[in-house]
Order: C-alpha cells, then structure tokens, then sequence
C-alpha cells in the first residue's frame, strides 16, 4: 500500500495565524503545488510564498535557496511503499509492485519529483541525488528483493539472485525510461518489462 506522511500532515486543519510547523507544512505544500504544476523551472520562492499565504521573508527565513526548499517538500512528501505484494508468484508480485511504483511516481510529490528529474540541469540534480536514492530507488529495490528471496524460498527461482544488481533492474529501468524516453508506464510495458527481463533473469 502507498501511504504518504504528507497526506496527514495536509489533513491537519490550520489557524488563521499560521507559525512554526503548521507555516512550515504550508509552505511546502505550496512548493509541491508549484512543482507538479508549473514544473522546476517555474518554481519561484515569491510563488510559493503566495501559494502559503504569507511573505516571501517566511520562506527565506526558513530555506535559503528553491533546492534547500525543494529537497524537504520532497522528503516530507513522497509516499512510502510499506510491504512487498504477496500474490502468490514472483511474476504477479513483480507486476503488482511496478504499479504501486507507478502509483507514487504519479502522485502529487511523485509529479513533482519528475518535474525535478526532467528539468534539473546536472549541477542541481546532484543536489537531489540522495532524495531520489533513499526516497525512491533504496525502498524499491529492497521490497523487490523481498519478493525475490520469497520466491527463492518457495523454490521458484534461483537463490543466487537474490542480488543488489539484479534488484536494481526494475527501478533502474523505470527511472531511466521515464526521463530519457519520457515512458508513463502503461500496465503492458510493465508486462513486457517483467516477462522479457525479469522472469529470465530470475527462473531456474
């Protein structure tokens, strides 16, 4: 299941003078919103101020810069896949959770956060290295080794690999064919992706 703690954190009901975390959470909020709709480019602190419904001192007093600002909305943002799918075979449960990827991927900070991909130059993208890895690629590869190492167990695939490089292949595909060839993931690509790559990588 996806779940985010920027959901709940939203869900929080604000008062008229907002300060401390509740101004904080609006803030980023705000970031996200921007993010996801006007893209990296288009991000500019006075907008997200306008967007948080204070002034654009609040935002600076709190994030110097767009990328200190945009590295914690997304942080505080981006959904969490919590346990690996247990459908009963290693295909479906791969398939399963290429969905529940595609599905954070396309969320509000998941929008963002390919805004950020897309339209980064390299110098800045760096500065998002380690949201995109622990945020993103770190959760997926370790719930697909999950899957692996169940099917290992049942006997249904080769136990040697259960293995960083071969875990990384999903993740590694999605995030490249999403922003160099701009792929939005249709349930068919991922069939192929699964049964062209993965099942012949993973069977005995």
């Amino acid at each position: 299941m996806v779940t985010s703690r920027w959901r709940a954190a939203s869900a929080q009901p604000s008062s008229q003078r907002r300060r401390g975390p509740v101004l904080e959470r609006a803030i980023l909020d705000a970031a996200l919103e921007q993010l996801s709709t006007v893209g990296w480019n288009g991000l500019t602190m006075e907008g997200v101020a306008a967007g948080a419904h204070t002034g654009k001192a609040a935002v600076y007093r709190r994030w110097p810069s767009k990328e200190d600002l945009v590295v914690d909305a997304l942080q505080a943002g981006l959904p969490h896949l919590h346990s690996p799918p247990d459908c009963g075979s290693v295909r479906e449960d791969l398939l399963q959770l290429c969905r529940q990827i595609r599905e954070a991927m396309f969320s509000r900070p998941g929008f963002a956060l390919r805004a950020v991909l897309h339209e980064c130059d390299s110098a800045s993208a760096e500065r998002f290295h380690g949201v995109i890895v622990e945020g993103v690629i770190e959760p997926s590869a370790e719930l697909i080794k999950q899957v692996i190492r169940r099917g290992a167990e049942r006997g249904e695939v080769r136990a040697e690999v259960v293995d960083p490089y071969v875990c990384d292949v999903i993740p590694a595909m999605m995030m490249y064919r999403s922003k160099v060839c701009g792929s939005e993931w249709r349930d068919e690509e991922f069939v192929e992706l699964i049964d062209r790559v993965m099942v012949p990588l993973l069977r005995r």
